[in-house]
């Protein structure tokens, strides 16, 4: 499916709901046209797009990373896609990096990679990897300042969406092949540094949209699998999370003061389809104001702007 022949609908068409909180009305939900093409992306190299965040320190980048045995390093590129720089992480392994956030804590801009894929539910542990920033143009070897070993509490998992909440200092997981998925919360130490966590659970997260009949029927990841989620990130002020599927990007607003776990069990807003192959990447700009999504597969870099 070709995603250029969304465009142009994608440019005339937003997307927006009143949602609801204990069944009285809410706010209305933002509204985000698109998608557009941003550009084509630069990296990374296999063309295996699997993590994406938004830079803290430089605001026209993106990093983004390769799928499983990819280079254990991150690649900047610009918001057109263009490549910027290699960022190699020292003494790490892809062993299945999943996704990427970027947040700021403790004074300091931070990347975390999502080493927590796990196909088969066989890994007896998982890995967060917490790598400083660098500042813009300086893109040096640098190794994790901190590597958060993960134990579900409740057996291994699957996960290719990980989202960082910095005021709470929290890291959430979304399971993948889990009907429904299911969200677990991990706290991170203070003061950062390497430690054995538990992944507690959550909740499940039940009302993504799953295929029609005639969608089930195709092949590929558009298929019966485009429900599965493949991404996930919080808006930096917190006004909302958004989730990828491998059909939809769908926007969880969240009220002020409620958790993400309630609001992640509401019923999403669904922005226009991406019509990407395989998308496995999505993140916020730092203002909220942008969603960025990549795929697997596909070198085609999409952007959502919110009206």
């Amino acid at each position: 499916m070709n995603p250029l022949r969304y465009l142009a609908l994608g440019c005339l068409i937003g997307c927006t709901a009143v949602f609801r909180v204990g069944g009285a009305p809410a706010q209305t939900a933002p509204v985000f046209a698109g998608p557009f093409r941003a550009g084509e992306l630069g990296a990374p190299p296999r063309n295996e797009a699997s993590g994406l965040a938004a830079s803290r320190r430089t605001p026209d980048l993106l990093w983004i990373h390769d799928d499983s045995g990819g280079q254990a390093a991150l690649f900047g590129v610009g918001l057109d896609g263009a490549l910027r720089g290699r960022l190699p992480i020292r003494s790490a392994k892809n062993d299945d990096w999943e996704d990427l956030a970027a947040a700021e804590f403790d004074g300091r801009a931070w990347l975390l990679i999502a080493n927590t894929g796990d196909n088969l539910a066989r890994r007896s542990h998982v890995s967060l990897l917490l790598v400083p920033e660098p500042a813009p143009h300086q893109f040096e070897a640098t190794p994790a300042a901190a590597t958060l070993r993960i134990t579900y509490e409740d057996g291994p998992r699957d996960c290719e969406s990980v989202a960082i909440d910095a005021a709470e200092r929290s890291v959430y997981l979304l399971s993948k092949r889990d009907l429904p998925p299911r969200l677990y919360r991990v706290d991170m130490p203070a003061p950062l540094g390497n430690a054995d966590l538990k992944a507690r659970f959550l909740g499940l997260v039940t009302h993504l949209p799953g295929p029609t009949v005639a969608q089930a029927a195709l092949k590929g990841h558009l298929g019966k699998h485009r429900a599965e989620p493949c991404a996930m990130d919080f808006a930096s002020d917190g006004y909302a999370a958004v989730i990828l599927t491998y059909g939809d990007v769908l926007l969880f607003p969240r009220q002020p003061n409620e958790s993400w776990t309630a609001a992640l069990q509401r019923v999403p807003v669904r922005l226009a389809e991406h019509g990407l192959p395989q998308a496995e990447a999505v993140c916020f700009s730092p203002d909220g104001r942008h969603i960025f999504v990549a795929s697997e597969s596909s070198r085609t870099l999409l952007r959502y702007d919110r009206r």
